[in-house]
């Protein structure tokens, strides 16, 4: 009896734990945590460019927490305005605001004190122009690209994608309280990346985009289009990967990984160019992060290593 009275009085409880877990897990998936996490990936290796060395752990550690609120609060804000879209794509049909683990008016709260939040902190742990660079982001995101361009144009994720850019425009200004030119161009890398990145992605879900009536390029053009697109962005990136070497003062090591890294990124795209299918695309596509995470990091490599030597 004391048995079964025990397992009755606990099985509320493990459900409502597993109701705040699950709970907890929808919030997080709403801030889009990869995209954030791939974010955040450029910004510390700026950091460290900008210091010509380690920048203090506690500076890195708060510019990628702001950097991390308001990414995931501008991420929020996007699910919230398409969720009705979100609903007829197989690849988003399972986001919270779809399946109702979390109510609209839930989320836009939430997505809002991200953002507030993020403005906050960066203003007083790191400075007032990281605050302003990372609203302008979260704002340019939400407005510009979510409301204005997605469902409207298909230069949706060309213009869109200034956003994704804009925090190493943060990370330099943490460290310096200024914007300079190395940072510019590090914001064009990844403003020319973006395209064949989210194209590839696209090619593969294209009959998604065209149910939901949204003109990304593959869904709206030939796939042999898209991909004379793709390598054209792909040759302009390499190109501003180079460019950054005397730019930013960077040596050896950054050079190498940009040429070789470059050189297997347009092989990926030159494949596709002929090859035209879901396959060849998804491979682009997951080789395009790996690229922009070898790219960044050979620069705070390189920059360690010459502090170094």
């Amino acid at each position: 009896m004391g048995t079964m009275s025990t397992v009755a009085h606990d099985a509320p409880s493990t459900s409502r734990a597993e109701v705040k877990t699950s709970r907890l897990a929808a919030y997080i998936a709403l801030t889009k945590p990869r995209i954030i996490e791939l974010l955040l990936v450029t910004t510390v290796p700026t950091m460290v460019v900008a210091k010509r060395g380690l920048p203090s752990l506690w500076l890195m550690t708060a510019t990628v927490i702001g950097g991390a609120l308001a990414a995931g609060g501008a991420n929020a804000v996007n699910m919230w305005w398409d969720r009705d879209i979100d609903a007829v794509m197989k690849r988003t049909s399972r986001r919270p605001l779809v399946t109702g683990a979390i109510t609209p008016n839930a989320a836009i709260t939430f997505a809002c004190l991200l953002v507030a939040a993020s403005f906050v902190w960066l203003t007083v742990f790191v400075n007032l122009l990281s605050a302003m660079l990372a609203l302008s982001a979260a704002l340019f995101y939400v407005l510009v690209y979510t409301v204005w361009l997605k469902r409207n144009y298909t230069s949706n994720i060309v213009i869109g994608g200034a956003a994704g850019a804009v925090p190493v425009l943060v990370g330099w200004a943490a460290v310096t309280n200024r914007v300079d030119l190395p940072p510019l161009v590090m914001f064009a890398i990844i403003f020319v990346w973006t395209p064949p990145h989210f194209w590839a992605l696209a090619f593969r879900y294209r009959e998604d985009y065209r149910r939901a009536h949204v003109p990304m390029l593959p869904a709206v053009n030939t796939l042999a289009y898209t991909a004379k697109h793709i390598l054209a962005y792909t040759l302009l990136l390499w190109a501003l990967s180079l460019v950054l070497v005397p730019i930013a003062q960077l040596g050896a090591v950054y050079w190498v990984v940009a040429v070789t890294s470059g050189a297997v990124f347009t092989a990926f795209a030159l494949r596709l160019l002929r090859d035209h299918n879901e396959k060849t695309a998804m491979a682009l596509f997951h080789y395009s992060i790996t690229y922009l995470t070898l790219l960044f990091a050979a620069m705070a490599v390189d920059q360690l290593v010459s502090l170094g030597s």
